[in-house]
């Protein structure tokens, strides 16, 4: 189907494809232009994500979830001084796991 688009006169998709594509009043459509191509989705994310920054998210929040159930994350801290006492146990500890290198 071919329409013509005018100056002052709003582009419309005409009833037919309308019904064919199963567009309802009320729906929700993102238009995305890529050279020169128009597509429209119906129904897109209310929160503005893709699929991939979605599933990005997802596996973020459940990493970070993981951390907190096997209790690696530390804080809160009441004062800067707090916070720095425990950065200095946390490089103790590092330290002492590594192996000393025998002197040349």
């Amino acid at each position: 189907m071919t329409v013509i688009v005018k100056d002052r006169t709003p582009l419309v998709v005409p009833t037919a494809l309308r019904r064919r594509a199963g567009l309802k009043s009320g729906d929700r459509l993102e238009f995305r232009v890529s050279d020169g191509v128009i597509t429209i989705l119906t129904n897109p994310p209310e929160d503005g994500y893709t699929e991939a920054q979605r599933k990005a998210i997802d596996r973020a929040v459940t990493e970070g979830l993981d951390d907190v159930k096997h209790g690696r994350l530390q804080g809160p801290f009441s004062s800067h001084k707090e916070f720095i006492a425990s950065l200095h146990q946390e490089a103790r500890k590092l330290s002492s796991k590594r192996p000393k290198r025998p002197v040349r």
